[in-house]
């Protein structure tokens, strides 16, 4: 099969919200030239609907999930304007399939950051985040390339109030901030961002390598802090990161 016609498969099952059976795409596990082809093309086609992009995700961010899935690098997909929630804003969940959530953190970029740039020199603000994935294949269960494919889950995402780096003593200090993740007010998920690649910065660092040239205005979101959980409707969401404070949600459906 070739990218374009995947692509609008991954296309129509996140418009229909039908997932595709894992397995079927073609796909093997040596693909991931091929996957990143299926996802520019898949990208495109959201663009091409008057979507305007504005950042990057990382996924893999965790030294011990890349060790189970086996792999020795970090994936990336893109941001658009359409997956961007409002700071205390509300999702409509009723168009996606299985969604779950995770807290991050955010980088803002001030200057370009090219591959092989300094991070921190690059870096306007940080704010904690909220990044919903949702699977377009049955069950969350993929290989490799089809994540790749599938923009890294990419649904939504929601960023919380951007702090300056000289506020916290610079980008560095952001290397084992706590992080707690609530659901109608109960913890779910706590962590620290020293999990993502041990300091945030790392990320921001392998996204200019994997993505890059990244434009100034450019949204990254670093990776996730805690393990996703599912987000049913009706359920408000806060991601506490210390330092920077909070980001919220409220997910429903709208139809």
């Amino acid at each position: 099969m070739n990218s374009t016609a995947l692509a609008e498969r991954l296309d129509a099952a996140a418009r229909d919200a039908r997932p595709l059976p894992g397995g079927t795409t073609g796909l093997t596990d040596a693909d991931t030239g091929a996957a990143y082809a299926v996802q520019r093309a898949l990208v495109a086609l959201r663009l091409s609907r008057g979507e305007r992009p504005t950042g990057v995700k990382l996924g893999f961010t965790s030294l011990a999930k890349m060790r189970q899935m086996g792999v020795a690098d970090l994936i990336h997909g893109r941001l658009t304007d359409r997956m961007e929630v409002p700071d205390g804003g509300r999702l409509d969940t009723s168009g996606l399939i299985h969604p779950r959530v995770e807290p991050e953190l955010a980088f803002l970029l001030g200057a370009e950051l090219a591959p092989g740039g300094d991070p921190a020199a690059a870096v306007a603000g940080v704010a904690p985040a909220l990044e919903v994935i949702d699977s377009r294949y049955d069950g969350f269960r993929f290989s490799l390339p089809e994540v790749i494919a599938d923009n890294t889950s990419a649904a939504a995402y929601a960023t919380g109030p951007w702090t300056r780096p000289e506020a916290l003593g610079g980008p560095r200090a952001l290397a084992n901030l706590g992080v707690v993740l609530e659901l109608d007010g109960r913890p779910a998920e706590t962590g620290s961002t020293a999990a993502i690649l041990g300091d945030p910065l790392r990320a921001l660092a392998a996204a200019a390598r994997l993505a890059g040239p990244l434009p100034a205005g450019t949204v990254v979101l670093a990776g996730a802090a805690t393990a996703a959980v599912p987000l049913p409707p009706g359920t408000h969401v806060r991601a506490t990161v210390a330092r920077l404070g909070a980001v919220r949600l409220t997910t429903e459906e709208a139809r």
